[in-house]
């Protein structure tokens, strides 16, 4: 079929240009008004009369604020922005506006303004409106749920990072700060394997090129190492991230640092040991004693005898001064086994208790060329207790760190408050605990003293003592370079309360 071409010449040309002029208007989704300089409406589109709810007949010759609110024009500074299009020939920036008619909701427009030339001068302006009320609602909720979940992220507990195929970390939330002590600035763009121990990096490197293969989160247990070269056990979940073409794009690897809950399994191993071990000290103290008790009273009659010969009197004072270690070894059983505070439970203040204890070290302490160092955030710090046993505690503290510095050093105590608790911490710069050795501290019977200068009950008595006091003893120590003890009781007040008078 042959193409039909229009002669400008032929009378229907003019009819059929506004025909066709008319419906390219009416098809545009925007509103489209065209204005003259003297802000007359000479032109309009169906969207425009359809949104404004107006005919042909009562818009087009009418004034610009005839048909809008005059605070829609105010809003737009419709004059000012008109004059600035006509004078300087130059469409003026697209902008937002918002309009709320009474008993109607609020809505949102974006319009723009025009230059409408003919024959080289400019006639008037063609005003664009769209109604984008919807759209920004949409990007609102958008914005919304995205600030929800971003603050999900950073409020999160667990450490939560997302990496890119390669393993290189992309977003690191304030948990994974705050447990690290790495800035999310410092982690960007870093491989992931990078902050852990270099026994685990090849495994975790191994993880990457197999992720489209997953049909299943991906769980591994690895040791942090934060910026202080601290190694924090950490339980690790990676999970492919999915883009909308369901392709995969990267990881999300969610991190909980198992630090409490190792500290939790250690405590509570230790107190199935402790209750074991308690059970049968309790027996084999109750059956020994007995016949010790009978050794010890012979041994002192042979004593008395002024007569025996030398060597008979020498194996008596061997038998009596091993008796004297047993029924030592049996007592300390025996407390172990039944440390329940059996004497009046009182107000104990702390902190004169623990500078009488200092007392009674310092000249101990001076012989081995050891500076002792003490602070006290308060001078009046109530707990419930038995100052006889917490004495006792103090001092076999006091009494190992200063053997473990046999060359001299320094011995810190240091007491203050953390919340409704009291802490005391004894650190000193000895010899320090091997790692292996930290869980087996407060084990009964074990010490690492030479054969004959220690029992092993020391420490594991102070546990039960605390224990039944309520609180906890702690110790954290690097071999070569010294421990801390501390030790948490609950204060009897609270802490707002609990001063001197």
């Amino acid at each position: 079929m042959e193409a039909k071409s229009y002669d400008p010449a032929s009378q229907d040309f003019p009819y059929r240009f506004d025909q066709l002029y008319n419906m390219l208007l009416d098809a545009i989704p925007s509103s489209v008004l065209m204005i003259d300089q003297d802000r007359h409406i000479v032109s309009t589109n169906r969207n425009f009369l359809e949104k404004s709810r107006r005919t042909l007949s009562n818009t087009i010759g009418y004034k610009l604020e005839e048909v809008f609110p005059t605070v829609i024009l105010d809003q737009m500074n419709f004059a000012k922005r008109m004059r600035q299009v006509i004078e300087k020939n130059q469409p003026a920036k697209g902008e937002r506006m918002t309009y709320r008619a009474p008993g109607v909701p609020i809505r949102i427009y974006y319009y723009s303004l025009l230059p409408f030339s003919w024959q080289g001068s400019v006639r008037g302006v063609v005003l664009l409106m769209d109604d984008v009320t919807e759209q920004v609602r949409l990007s609102e909720e958008v914005r919304r749920v995205e600030r929800h979940l971003a603050s999900i992220v950073e409020s999160a507990n667990d450490l939560i990072l997302s990496l890119d195929r390669m393993g290189r970390i992309q977003t690191w939330n304030s948990a994974a700060e705050r447990i690290s002590g790495y800035s999310a600035g410092e982690t960007r763009n870093h491989y992931f394997f990078e902050f852990f121990t270099e026994e685990v990096q090849k495994d975790i490197q191994n993880i990457f090129p197999r992720i489209d293969t997953w049909k299943y989160a991906l769980t591994k247990e690895y040791l942090l190492r934060s910026r202080q070269s601290t190694l924090i056990p950490v339980s690790w979940v990676f999970s492919p991230l999915m883009d909308s073409n369901n392709q995969t794009v990267g990881i999300a690897a969610v991190g909980r640092d198992l630090t409490e809950k190792r500290k939790f399994e250690m405590e509570l191993l230790t107190s199935q040991k402790m209750a074991a071990l308690g059970v049968m000290a309790g027996g084999i103290a109750h059956e020994i004693r007995n016949p010790l008790a009978i050794c010890f009273s012979s041994a002192q009659f042979l004593l008395e005898e002024d007569s025996l010969p030398k060597f008979y009197r020498e194996c008596a004072e061997k038998i009596y001064k091993g008796i004297q270690r047993t029924s030592a070894i049996v007592e300390n059983l025996l407390k172990y086994s039944y440390p329940s505070m059996t004497t009046r439970i009182t107000l104990v203040n702390i902190v004169p208790l623990i500078k009488e204890t200092l007392t009674l070290i310092t000249h101990h302490a001076k012989i081995h060329k050891i500076e002792i160092k003490a602070s006290f955030s308060k001078e009046y710090l109530l707990v419930d207790g038995v100052d006889t046993l917490l004495q006792q505690v103090f001092m076999n503290i006091l009494l190992n760190a200063i053997n473990a510095m046999p060359n001299g050093g320094r011995l810190t105590i240091h007491v203050h408050t953390v919340g409704t608790e009291v802490l005391v911490q004894i650190t000193d710069t000895g010899c320090g605990i091997p790692v292996e050795n930290l869980e087996k501290v407060f084990d009964p019977f074990y010490t690492t003293a030479p054969v004959g200068k220690g029992t092993g009950l020391g420490l594991s008595l102070c546990y039960s003592i605390i224990r039944e006091h309520k609180g906890t003893i702690e110790v954290d120590s690097r071999e070569g370079k010294g421990s801390v003890f501390t030790v948490k009781m609950p204060l009897s007040i609270m802490p707002e309360v609990n001063r001197e008078t």
